[in-house]
């Protein structure tokens, strides 16, 4: 079994291999997969995430072959999923010496997962470097890629950049390197990418941009193939992949008592205007039946919303949404939202309303098991005027929504 492998000058592979028919996030890998770490044998040992939760037995075990993990100085994890992460609680009492390097909420996630509350960790943020004697580690955070406290390392001697799941494949392959590779390996990158990567396509871009004045000579991910061969190829891929197609359209329309239902559908629009999304903000109480039907129609995605008055929406609203039922929408998405002052009740009304439509209503369950975002609450409730965090989540909203339109 192999347990060694130099990538580059003091800088090895440590990972496991699992060549089984492998249960993943509700797949089943036929091609098994790699769980890839990585061993940096400089001045301060420092090791670059472990492997799965399963196999963190054997992988200390071998690791001890090669060092003593009291020597370890930092141990690196880019992501906190057991794929990833999971050998850390055999490794770390083992590792006695060893400071854990990850973002502020990786290490929240992992005090609370392997009960780490008194292990010292070194918290990083975007361009944060790390002098391990020898070699120097850079860091940027990639949040949604594809968690929220996922980061990168990149090694500025060695030109190999450390991004966890991101540019991986699902193969249990004992080559490990690209151009050693039997066969083309891009049908299995770009599955992988669209299975775990695309729906998180434009935090993908942002980190494109983080890495573009990087000099990447290789790319060491946590699964499948080390690229150390064509490396613009792949990263160009994703590039490609995650690119906005077309131009797209929302509407928003409203009923308000008092004026804070509009406050919230402009700040919606002003997110959905970062995003370069044409929009139109109505409202249905000043409007004619043709303009609002139009704008409907037109539309890629609406928004409805309404203020609460006696547990119940004000103005044309329902008009507007008993309408809906008439139009072939299946293609469109669909947001409930309002403002209110005590318990809101229009805004669940409206949602009601909107289950029926035939669209693609986007809420906070259909948020997380596409993307994995669990800080956007939808239908989007705003008690009386949005102020403080109330506009920066009217704001966000619409850019969520402007990223599911042109992905």
């Amino acid at each position: 079994m192999l347990n060694k492998l130099e990538i580059a000058p003091n800088a090895y592979w440590v990972g496991y291999v699992d060549d089984r028919k492998v249960p993943f996030h509700r797949l089943i890998l036929e091609k098994g997969t790699t769980y890839n770490s990585y061993f940096l044998d400089t001045e301060k040992p420092t090791l670059i995430d472990t492997v799965d939760i399963e196999f963190g037995k054997v992988f200390v075990e071998n690791l001890s072959q090669i060092i003593d993990p009291m020597k370890l100085a930092y141990i690196v994890i880019n992501h906190v999923e057991p794929d990833h992460a999971g050998a850390l609680p055999a490794l770390i009492s083992k590792a006695k010496n060893a400071k854990i390097v990850t973002t502020a909420l990786g290490a929240e996630e992992l005090k609370n997962m392997f009960r780490l509350h008194n292990r010292e960790f070194v918290i990083i943020k975007d361009g944060d470097t790390l002098d391990i004697g020898g070699k120097t580690l850079q860091f940027f955070e990639t949040p949604y890629l594809h968690t929220e406290e996922t980061m990168v390392t990149y090694c500025v001697e060695d030109k190999i950049l450390y991004p966890c799941d991101q540019f991986s494949s699902h193969v249990a392959t004992y080559e490990l390197f690209n151009d050693l590779a039997k066969e083309d390996i891009s049908p299995d990158f770009n599955v992988y990418y669209q299975l775990i990567m695309h729906p998180h396509r434009p935090y993908v871009q942002d980190m494109l941009q983080k890495i573009s004045g990087l000099d990447i000579q290789m790319i060491a991910p946590s699964h499948g193939y080390i690229l150390r061969t064509e490396v613009e190829k792949y990263i160009k891929a994703y590039d490609e992949m995650s690119k906005p197609k077309g131009d797209k359209k929302a509407a928003i329309l409203f009923s308000t008592m008092t004026g804070n239902t509009t406050k919230v559908a402009k700040l919606i629009a002003e997110g959905l205007e970062e995003k370069g999304i044409e929009f139109r903000i109505i409202n249905v109480d000043n409007a004619d039946q043709e303009t609002i039907k139009e704008a409907i129609l037109e539309s890629d995605a609406l928004f409805l919303g309404s203020s609460t008055r006696y547990a119940d929406m004000v103005g044309k609203l329902e008009d507007v949404l008993k309408e809906l039922r008439n139009m072939d929408l299946s293609e469109k998405l669909a947001i409930a939202f309002g403002s209110y002052g005590w318990s809101g009740e229009a805004i669940q009304v409206i949602q009601d309303y909107l289950m029926t439509s035939g669209m693609k209503v986007v809420d906070s369950s259909l948020l997380i098991k596409s993307t994995g975002m669990t800080h956007i609450q939808l239908p989007l409730r705003i008690k009386f005027a949005p102020a403080d965090e109330g506009v920066d989540q009217c704001v966000e909203v619409g850019k969520v929504i402007g990223d599911l339109l042109i992905a």
